[in-house]
């Protein structure tokens, strides 16, 4: 899977900036396909420079970049400007699916990656906590809905997805009303990736 950079630079001196050039680091599964050529940028002038990175994994990645340039009638070393880094968003990979109460649980004892987090919300109903997580992980419910209805101090339910990569995520929620009112419990995470099982929750 690739992911295409698109960086305007702007020239915004009295100055020819030349040997114009895009230098890309990157962490993680990511990996920079083709290095970005070198510009001579006229005063004033803009250009719009690509770079491709390919992306293998849902593994947590960061792309680092720095733009480099000589002025013209310049001397002294080449010129450098630091970019922002780009943190890879996981949730950019994964989509709802649906497997069976049996596969769930084979996967579940069989990953070794697994993430255990204390519930911490406003909300205050459990059914709405329960869509909430739904629509910030990008997963399915497959509990079915009958067994959420009524009213109840419980909810337990498991989510799934399934990468572009063809990783699994598994979440299952177990939460409470407590004693003062508000939604108690935790998330669980299981994959077979660190990225997946951690990345979303840090």
């Amino acid at each position: 899977y690739d992911i295409v950079l698109d960086i305007p630079v702007i020239n915004q001196t009295d100055k020819t900036l030349q040997n114009l050039s895009l230098e890309i680091s990157t962490s993680g599964d990511l990996k920079l396909v083709e290095r970005p050529q070198s510009y001579t940028l006229a005063p004033h002038d803009f250009k719009k420079i690509q770079a491709n990175i390919k992306v293998s994994s849902t593994e947590s990645g960061v792309i680092f970049g720095n733009i480099v340039y000589n002025t013209t009638g310049a001397s002294s070393d080449p010129q450098l400007v630091v970019m922002n880094s780009i943190h890879m968003d996981i949730m950019d990979y994964i989509s709802p699916a649906t497997c069976s109460g049996s596969k769930f649980s084979d996967m579940w004892a069989e990953f070794e990656w697994g993430n255990k987090v204390p519930v911490n919300t406003d909300i205050t109903n459990l059914n709405e906590y329960l869509d909430h997580v739904v629509s910030i992980t990008n997963m399915k419910c497959l509990t079915p809905p009958h067994t959420l209805q009524g009213k109840s101090e419980f909810l337990a339910a498991n989510l799934y997805a399934r990468s572009i990569f063809g990783e699994d995520a598994l979440l299952n929620l177990s939460v409470e009303m407590t004693t003062n009112g508000k939604i108690g419990g935790y998330i669980r995470i299981r994959s077979k990736t660190q990225g997946i099982a951690l990345s979303p929750w840090r």
